[in-house]
């Protein structure tokens, strides 16, 4: 790569800025073969040119810009990176030459310039599109040995426009997925739409990548109300590794849209614009609404029946399906929240208290999902009867309150920190601004790589065991069932979830019907591995079968006899009631 410095005019005579000149700049075999290196940005003079010569004839050249029309859009991003950059390195070099004072110069391109050899507080730059506003502090050069005087200058260069109109707009992960909420669907495409001029701000201080105080632009733009697929937004020209480039919008907040103006905070200085981007959303596949409320509410009634039978198979009670019925309770709750409250988007307090609730189960679920691979593992390590293992009186100690108590004290740092971000536009859940969706993309990251860890160990101690064990039928079937159990369990409890974070690119549908599929068969899952596999659970279920046949059998003979009793009992008390009337 090379630093900016390179970009600059190198020489010891006069020379002055002409079209041609500025034009050869980028008119070298390099770029036109694609790479855009700007190693011959070098022009020989002395770095005495007029600024005004320099402002009229990049007007010049991008008014006229002869060769540059017959390139392709790529190549056209190309020289637009190339002379934003070079012109602001050129512009940078020159302030150290120019007295204390503010300079403005206003033609098509308009270039506002203050130079002072110490300041602080805040300091604006004005022009007819722009403004900029920022801690006079920012300038100074920190670690520098150039003890000359500060600069801060802010460049509108309307005819960029043209070079960068159908350059591409990269979104945050964030606002990607706020975009995915609002509208309710994927959003396939952001086209952009320029509407201010592109403005270049730079600094004497060389190192605005991460500034210690936001800078404020005040861009003024033509009128424009965004339809219900559009959003403004503040970005910033992001030149490539090839000396092309894409709008983008990290570091950049979008504070006040308004009809005719935006203003945006910045944490790094760059050329910016305003652009509106209209959305292309795919709206969410019917089949996925109805595949969501089919299992729902399958899985709903499988984890009733599995908590049921955790509670009233007294055989199979202990550490482990304690576990699993407070697994069971809380995604049972949290699916029949999540299947009947989602939507309820109105009134925002009560959607708030939902999407509360919601963060609290799931959370609460996985943190048993987590007790879960810890309690597979300690069982794993010494295969013995679970309820007399020092690793069950461990648990027992540890289950309730970690399983409820981390995920109380996460949603309440997540509550008392950011409030408003409980609900949605769209549904009540999570906002993904200001990356607070990660309070639960996060402890589900670390629950699931600590679970994936729990299973390795797992498979490797049953390993070990298989090598050493005699013929003994019982222990291999055992350690067979908890081989199987950690396999389930790890797909069953954390995979399924994983689906869910790879919703993006082109395969995010295919992806969201793998999650619907799997996260929504939960419950069937936990009740398949968990009783009807298991053998103690199966023999009980003959039980209350049997029980319940039994019992049927019983009633229907009792009703039986009951209505022979009186089949023969009656004709006999109509002899007895008879009779006297006969015999009087």
């Amino acid at each position: 790569d090379v630093s900016e410095e390179d970009w600059f005019l190198r020489g010891s005579s006069r020379a002055t800025f002409t079209p041609n000149s500025l034009w050869g700049l980028f008119s070298g075999s390099e770029w036109l073969g694609w790479s855009c290196s700007p190693s011959g940005l070098w022009l020989t003079g002395a770095l005495s040119p007029s600024l005004q010569d320099l402002m009229q004839n990049v007007d010049e050249l991008l008014e006229t810009p002869g060769d540059l029309e017959s390139l392709s859009r790529s190549q056209q991003c190309c020289v637009a990176t190339n002379l934003l950059v070079g012109l602001e390195a050129v512009l940078r070099e020159l302030s150290k030459l120019l007295p204390d004072g503010l300079l403005n110069y206003s033609a098509v391109t308009e270039l506002s310039l203050k130079v002072q050899e110490q300041g602080d507080g805040n300091v604006t730059l004005s022009q007819t599109q722009a403004k900029m506003q920022l801690n006079w502090n920012l300038a100074q050069k920190s670690g520098d040995t150039d003890n000359g005087p500060s600069a801060v200058g802010l460049v509108s260069i309307p005819g960029m426009g043209k070079l960068l109109a159908e350059a591409p707009l990269v979104l945050e992960p964030e606002q990607l997925a706020a975009l995915r909420e609002r509208h309710k669907g994927w959003l396939q495409d952001a086209r952009p739409v320029l509407l201010s001029h592109v403005n270049a701000a730079f600094l004497s201080n060389k190192d605005t990548r991460n500034l210690s105080s936001p800078v404020t632009f005040v861009f003024s733009h033509r009128s424009v109300i965004p339809g219900p697929r559009q959003k403004v937004f503040c970005a910033f020209w992001k030149p490539g590794q090839k000396g092309c480039g894409h709008w983008a919008t990290t570091g950049c907040r979008t504070v006040d849209p308004r009809d005719t103006s935006t203003t945006c905070h910045c944490s790094h200085l760059s050329s910016f614009a305003v652009l509106m981007a209209h959305c292309d959303v795919q709206e969410e596949a019917p089949v996925l609404t109805i595949i969501t409320y089919v299992g729902l509410g399958l899985s709903l009634l499988c984890l009733l029946l599995a908590a049921l039978t955790f509670l009233l198979c007294k055989a199979i009670q202990n550490t482990s399906t304690s576990l699993h019925l407070q697994l069971s309770l809380c995604l049972f709750l949290a699916h029949l929240l999540f299947l009947t409250a989602i939507d309820r988007t109105e009134p925002k307090v009560l959607c708030a208290i939902i999407a509360g609730a919601l963060h609290y189960l799931y959370l609460a679920s996985f943190t048993w999902m987590l007790l879960e691979g810890l309690h597979l593992f300690l069982t794993a390590r010494n295969l013995t009867v679970v309820n007399y293992s020092s690793g069950s009186r461990f648990m027992r100690k540890l289950t309730f309150p970690v399983g409820y108590g981390i995920p109380a004290v996460i949603v309440a740092i997540s509550a008392a920190s950011h409030p408003h971000l409980y609900g949605t536009p769209a549904r009540c859940w999570l906002n993904p601004e200001k990356g607070f969706i990660w309070g639960f993309l996060g402890p589900v990251c670390a629950i699931v790589s600590v679970n994936l860890a729990f299973f390795l160990m797992t498979l490797w101690i049953l390993k070990s065991r298989l090598s050493s064990l005699n013929s003994e039928v019982s222990t291999l079937q055992n350690t067979r069932m908890l081989t199987f159990k950690a396999t389930a369990q790890l797909f069953i409890l954390g995979c399924t979830w994983c689906l869910g974070m790879l919703q993006v690119g082109p395969a995010a549908q295919v992806m969201a019907c793998l999650f619907t599929v799997t996260n929504t068969l939960q419950g069937v899952f936990i009740f398949l591995v968990y009783c009807l596999l298991s053998q103690q659970v199966r023999e009980q279920y003959r039980k209350w079968f049997k029980g319940i046949r039994k019992s049927r059998a019983e009633s229907e003979v009792y009703v039986l006899s009951s209505r022979a009793t009186s089949d023969t009992s009656s004709p006999s008390t109509v002899r007895t009631r008879t009779a006297p009337r006969a015999h009087h």
